[in-house]
């Protein structure tokens, strides 16, 4: 998870509060559930021909817009271009939404619930996917649905946040002779805010609301993804977070990423997959380098195997 410089780009879209239509060149929307322009709406990208092969929501990084991530990468576009219906929503809280919290998940449902009412699509194969804290979204909301959906990916995101808090402690306690890091400072007390407190007196919180615990040896939350087919894909450049960020494995995504995985892997699940990644994360519009983007991806890839899960 990390900041972003919001870039509000110019694309063609509809604006609407109540009916969702299509436009032309390209066929986007932008539906808003109540008056308030700032969350609790998505941006539909519709498929070119008709019917529907399913439809996919796209959960966006924190402080993204949906204008983002079709800057930065072409992958809603492009499952459109396959038939699938494709949704960016942004939650309750706005482009801030921490994905996780009882907020972030009711409002997600009820966009849910509106996307397929208004179009229609409710036998349709239903797909999710998200990159940073909107794959932990869509992680966490796969696992508390009764009607899992077809297919799950998530690209980069933190999933253990007793992990997440004590790292940002960690990063704190080390910036000794320097101003603590920004984002370190305000996810401890994000954290402790969504969990009631901090691991030592709240665990019972990080089990029950994160995706996955490396501490929780019950292992509940993830064993509601043993049917679920789930690609998680991750660059573990340690090198780049080292020397760029300071940071080592115990802070990396990665390294609780992989014991998610292999731990389902153990439980039985036979279609959960860990996707490392070398030399593909860079973020538009200046193709910086970042391992944590959403350029890890190979798209036409992953709609392959989407498909396949109908």
């Amino acid at each position: 998870m990390t900041r972003f410089i919001l870039t509000i780009l110019t694309f063609s879209i509809l604006t609407i509060g109540c009916n969702a239509q299509k436009t032309t060149n390209p066929k986007t929307a932008k539906v808003f559930l109540d008056n308030d322009t700032t969350k609790n709406c998505y941006t539909i990208i519709f498929p070119s021909t008709a019917p529907i092969r399913g439809y996919i929501f796209l959960l966006p990084g924190f402080s993204e817009t949906a204008e983002r991530v079709m800057q930065q990468s072409s992958l809603p576009r492009q499952l459109a271009e396959s038939g699938l219906l494709a949704i960016i929503p942004t939650l309750q809280d706005g482009v801030f939404s921490f994905g996780i919290d009882d907020s972030s998940q009711q409002s997600f449902a009820k966009i849910v619930a509106d996307v397929r009412r208004r179009n229609n699509i409710t036998d349709q194969p239903l797909y999710l996917g998200g990159y940073s804290i909107g794959g932990s979204c869509v992680l966490k909301y796969a696992e508390e649905i009764d009607q899992k959906p077809n297919a799950v990916f998530a690209i980069d995101p933190p999933v253990d946040f007793e992990q997440v808090y004590n790292s940002c402690k960690r990063n704190i306690r080390l910036s000794v002779n320097t101003q603590p890091n920004g984002e370190s400072v305000f996810l401890v007390k994000k954290i402790q805010e969504i969990m009631h407190g901090t691991p030592e007196n709240s665990i019972a919180n990080y089990h029950k609301i994160s995706p996955y615990s490396f501490s929780d040896t019950t292992q509940t939350a993830i064993k509601n993804l043993l049917t679920v087919p789930l690609r998680i894909y991750t660059e573990p450049d340690i090198h780049w977070w080292m020397k760029e960020r300071g940071m080592d494995y115990t802070s990396m995504n990665s390294t609780f990423l992989s014991a998610m995985v292999n731990e389902l892997n153990q439980l039985g699940h036979q279609n959960a997959t860990l996707i490392t990644t070398q030399n593909k994360g860079y973020r538009k519009p200046d193709n910086s380098r970042h391992p944590h983007s959403w350029s890890i991806v190979e798209n036409e890839e992953l709609i392959k195997w989407l498909l396949k899960h109908q």
